[in-house]
């Protein structure tokens, strides 16, 4: 099925007379707008105006929030759930009229947003098409909670779909979204696609940055490939690449899989030294890790580390260490 659809026309009938009736009433007696209002307020008076079908009401609102320097939030369009798509129709109309420039591309990029949260993605396309077809800003940024939904359901094959259809209209295909489907690669254990990944960002002249080395890392552990992960983190250091927590975290919960208890331990010290508040979260996971394995010794020599270095601790961290030292 294509993925670019004209939408149908609505035709009139009781039900829509009366709601243009009320939509009359409910834009000529708005609610009270504080001095100072906020994104939360227009939340709240978008939401009750598209819980009406005022689309005249919320049009208005839609332009004076960013008037007011109140952008859309992740609650703008609330008032949309899977049982009331119907409005989408009205809804997007109203959207296509705003003022031209960020005021539009903004609402329509919420939209699209709120629609992913409710994993409709045909809806979230039907968006794109417009976007494209009016010329409203259309760019890799839109896409991004549609590539959010679908690597995170592993639904690959859809996710390439949506890379080609970015091409077809002309949208450059950016850093993020190469990094949405290689932590998709990499989560489920597919190193080979993961190469491939980097290989067409790398074609493309696409830097990796930190998550795309973080997702990498991901995947070698996953793969039980340990070595492979540590010779990334060697990369990222020599290349100057800030690494995620999350990195370190991968690399020692493999380590302790294996029992690799030691190379664990010289794992943390070797990149300690450099970031006081990484260094205790480090050194703070591994020594609970160990507590959790019954490696009550290795996890003694850890929080004694810690302890030299003055490095913050929990406070059942902190107690466990207390105690192993009363036992001495």
């Amino acid at each position: 099925m294509s993925v670019i659809r004209k939408l149908a026309n609505k035709t009139p009938n009781s039900f829509s007379i009366l709601a243009s009736v009320n939509r009359r009433f409910t834009t000529q007696n708005p609610k009270p707008s504080p001095d100072n209002p906020s994104s939360a307020h227009y939340d709240e008076l978008v939401n009750d105006a598209g819980s009406s079908d005022d689309f005249d009401q919320l049009h208005y609102l839609l332009n004076k929030r960013i008037k007011d320097g109140c952008f859309n939030s992740n609650k703008t369009f609330n008032f949309i759930t899977s049982a009331s798509l119907s409005v989408l129709d009205d809804l997007s109309h109203a959207l296509s009229r705003l003022d031209r420039g960020f005021t539009r591309k903004n609402a329509f990029d919420s939209l699209i947003a709120r629609l992913c949260k409710l994993n409709r993605i045909p809806e979230s396309l039907r968006m794109v098409e417009l976007m494209a077809r009016g010329d409203y800003g259309l760019n890799a940024a839109t896409f991004h909670p549609i590539f959010n939904v679908l690597t995170r359901n592993k639904s690959l094959e859809e996710s390439w779909a949506v890379v080609d259809l970015m091409r077809m209209l002309n949208v450059r295909v950016d850093l993020t979204t190469y990094n949405y489907i290689l932590m998709s690669y990499c989560v489920i254990g597919n190193l080979a696609a993961a190469a491939d990944v980097l290989r067409k960002m790398e074609g493309e002249g696409i830097s990796p940055d930190t998550r795309t080395f973080d997702s990498l890392v991901v995947g070698a552990c996953k793969a039980g490939k340990v070595e492979g992960a540590l010779m990334l983190l060697r990369r990222m250091v020599d290349d100057g690449v800030p690494m995620l927590t999350s990195s370190h975290v991968f690399v020692m919960d493999a380590l302790l899989e294996m029992q690799y208890y030691d190379q664990a331990i010289r794992y943390v010290m070797s990149f300690s030294g450099k970031d006081t508040w990484l260094d205790s979260e480090n050194f703070g996971f591994l020594s609970r890790r160990l507590i959790k394995l019954k490696k009550f010794e290795e996890a003694k020599l850890v929080l004694e580390e810690m302890n030299q270095r003055g490095l913050s601790m929990g406070d059942k961290l902190k107690e466990f260490y207390k105690n192993s030292k009363s036992n001495v």
